[in-house]
């Protein structure tokens, strides 16, 4: 250690790095922050026409302390450098709309297709920005309003039963006996079969586990709306992952508009009627198979 005066703890202490401080020197003397001309006003809003793409996806985020921002990113850039074409603050579409506009029009009119979801202010900010742009529904959305139908249903039931419980064993209070909830073949109650069944309503079934395939097996036992439910938002899944042309996905979409209409499910209302306004931007997914996924 002779060759070394200095200690292992000194070195370590004599080597540190403040973080914070070397961040703050590079913004003020290595970076070109200070020269930036968006520096002004970049926590309302960042431009960069020069990425802008025939094919685009605009949707919502939020980045920090619950803050939303709008976000158009070109498609082609697939997630790499040349993606954001925008980020503005809030969701409000006058402002959004006046930030796209500082891109010239001539840019902005050769832009084929827009994914978006379906938000209102989302359609009126492509049709006013984007004027020749055809818009398509981001299959994604649509696929999440199924799902949370499908949910939507499981905790109905699953309330029935937490308030089935709850009587039974104030009733066994009352009665002065010990009260058990009944279990099934796999030991979960009632309770805990639709508590416990949450996750694997969201896969496919080929992907459950053994204990998911038995704990399903009883769900629908017990509940034969979760189950056709279930093959509904299934089925719905498979219309976008399979279907290639547009008018085999016009007619698997309308025959599954019909039996979701027949099913009588309150909870897939939302659908229905989603589906009934926004038909023909959802039916563009299947020209390009668009998605709000940069990598799709």
């Amino acid at each position: 250690m002779d060759n070394y005066p200095l200690s292992s703890k000194s070195l370590e202490k004599h080597y540190y790095i403040d973080g914070v401080q070397l961040g703050q020197q590079y913004k003020d003397h290595l970076s070109d922050y200070h020269q930036w001309d968006q520096r002004d006003h970049a926590e309302e809003w960042m431009l960069f026409p020069d990425n802008l793409g025939e094919y685009l996806s605009i949707d919502e985020t939020s980045l920090s302390n619950g803050e939303l921002y709008t976000i158009l990113t070109n498609k082609a850039a697939k997630g790499r450098k040349g993606i954001l074409v925008a980020m503005i603050k809030g969701t409000k579409a006058e402002n959004i709309i006046a930030v796209l506009h500082k891109i010239p029009e001539r840019k902005r009119k050769k832009v084929k297709e827009v994914t978006l979801d379906m938000a209102g202010s989302m359609n009126l900010i492509t049709s006013r920005c984007f004027p020749k742009a055809s818009k398509v529904i981001d299959r994604f959305h649509v696929q999440k309003l199924a799902y949370d139908a499908l949910q939507e249903l499981r905790i109905d039931y699953r309330w029935d039963a937490i308030n089935e419980e709850t009587n039974a064993i104030e009733n066994a209070r009352l009665n002065k006996e010990k009260y058990t909830a009944p279990t099934f073949s796999n030991g979960d109650t009632k309770k805990q079969l639709l508590a416990r069944s949450r996750y694997l309503l969201f896969k496919s079934a080929e992907k459950w586990s053994p204990s998911q395939k038995q704990r399903a097996k009883i769900l629908f036992a017990q509940y034969p709306d979760i189950h056709k439910a279930f093959n509904l938002t299934h089925a719905l899944r498979l219309i976008f992952s399979k279907t290639k042309a547009k008018e085999v996905g016009y007619t698997k979409l309308a025959h599954w508009y019909n039996q979701i209409t027949e099913s009588g499910f309150k909870a897939f209302n939302t659908i229905s009627a989603t589906i009934y306004s926004h038909y023909q931007d959802i039916l563009n997914f299947f020209d390009n198979r668009s998605a709000n996924l940069s990598s799709k």
